[in-house]
């Protein structure tokens, strides 16, 4: 099934030109299913490059997805044409009486702050909260899974002596985890951080499940099956030429940055990096995506009912 999005979203033409399909308001219409419906809180600075990319991930399913674009009220975006945002984006206070199968969260590049000293924090805090009666499932991307995390568990950060910065082998620790079907034992990850979390520190929570794990570069992908989470602190959606970008505009900074590890061919940024992680960006996707189809139920209104209460120091999280 394709995916809904707005018929001028900047995305829409790129995806089109790729094949993904995109389906029509009249079309959805006439077809006699409940699309699933996912929110992004897009906390991103080149929003339309990861609305690109998130849609690419989540409309090459089989499921018909809605998409929907959220803003925080208590932070004006600096980097993104005002229009776009009143055009596709609605402040998060606008739909907070709405449901949702599922809630993606997305970085920001202000890892380098303690999560108090953001000026959304306490914003981001409610959304967190709300999301645990009004959305199915969560999937939070890099400072949005470490926010999650210190968030609901009081798990901290820590900061790398060096950026983590490239594409690496990440094993997969659990494969019979619904979230790893069909990926292969070892799989690479681009990864763009200056923060990790430690593994002994998630030890406290037994139910948080670690799938992905890189000697290299740390913890990839922890599943939390309670509060119905997925933390990725890495960036599967990433376009081939993502890392590039970065690692240009640092160097176009004056930033002391190494260039991107397993990237480019023969670490030559004059060549074009090979795209080594997309079918994996796909695979994970989706198998989030049909669990969320598998476990939402088909009356939005009873989204949230009966979820469990957890406690940031009980180790039992039950």
């Amino acid at each position: 099934m394709p995916i809904k999005i707005p018929s001028e979203l900047p995305a829409r033409k790129i995806l089109e030109k790729e094949g993904v399909p995109i389906i029509k308001d009249n079309e959805a219409a006439r077809q006699d299913i409940r699309p699933l419906k996912i929110a992004i809180l897009n906390l991103m600075p080149e929003k339309i490059k990861t609305e690109t990319q998130l849609a690419r991930v989540l409309g090459a399913t089989p499921l018909q997805v809605e998409l929907k674009l959220l803003a925080l009220t208590t932070h004006k975006s600096k980097t993104t044409d005002e229009q776009h945002l009143l055009d596709f984006y609605h402040p998060w206070t606008e739909v907070k009486d709405q449901k949702f199968d599922g809630l993606i969260i997305t970085g920001a590049p202000i890892e380098k702050l303690d999560f108090e000293d953001v000026n959304y924090w306490d914003e981001l805090c409610q959304i967190f909260d709300w999301s645990r009666t009004n959305v199915e499932a969560c999937f939070n991307l890099c400072w949005g899974a470490q926010a999650a995390l210190h968030h609901f568990y009081d798990i901290p950060k820590y900061q790398l002596s060096e950026k983590a910065f490239g594409v690496f082998l990440h094993s997969v620790t659990d494969s019979t985890s619904p979230l790893m079907r069909g990926l292969n034992d070892s799989i690479p990850i681009p990864v763009s951080r200056h923060t990790e979390n430690h593994p002994d520190d998630l030890a406290r929570f037994p139910h948080l499940q670690i799938l992905a794990l890189s000697k290299d570069a740390g913890m990839a992908l922890v599943h939390d099956p309670v509060l119905n989470h997925v933390h990725m602190f890495n960036h599967l959606e990433y376009d081939s030429t993502t890392l590039g970008d970065e690692y240009a505009r640092d160097v176009d900074k004056g930033s002391t940055i190494d260039v991107p590890r397993n990237y480019f061919p023969d670490d030559d940024p004059s060549q074009p990096p090979i795209n080594t992680w997309r079918a994996n960006a796909h695979i994970l996707f989706g198998n989030w995506l049909n669990m969320i189809y598998q476990s939402t139920p088909f009356d939005m209104s009873k989204i949230g009912e009966g979820r469990p209460q957890i406690a940031k120091t009980d180790e039992t999280a039950a």
